[in-house]
């Protein structure tokens, strides 16, 4: 399974995508949503974890550009962030997103979150 991450916390990045790709996971990095929805474009994925605060695109607008294009509109979407509250919580999931973690988390429960992600939604072929 191909996962797309967007994370402008170049720390925080290379974490998800150490813990991921240790899980088996094939990752595909980028350092915000524009680049995010770039490599979406050239090279597809089976999920995405996005971060909601990045420049040039945030997490929310590439959230949307997911949903609204047929090839993705399906495809599972984590939004993991620092925004703790309930209407952040809320106003992610409205948009589309099928989980939401807050940072810091813990390595563990990222990959079951993922797991369960991919469980419920069996990649879809792109």
């Amino acid at each position: 399974m191909k996962i797309l991450i967007a994370d402008d916390d170049d720390d925080l990045r290379d974490l998800v995508e150490m813990v991921l790709g240790s899980a088996g996971y094939t990752v595909l990095a980028n350092n915000n949503g524009k680049r995010a929805w770039e490599t979406l474009q050239k090279e597809g994925a089976d999920m995405a974890v996005l971060d909601i605060n990045m420049p040039e695109m945030d997490g929310l607008e590439l959230l949307d550009l997911i949903r609204n294009d047929d090839r993705y509109k399906e495809m599972p979407v984590m939004l993991l962030t620092a925004r703790k509250g309930m209407d952040e919580r809320a106003k992610g999931l409205e948009r589309g997103a099928d989980d939401y973690l807050t940072k810091p988390f813990d390595n563990d429960e990222l990959i079951r979150r993922v797991k369960l992600l991919e469980q419920a939604y069996p990649a879809n072929g792109t």
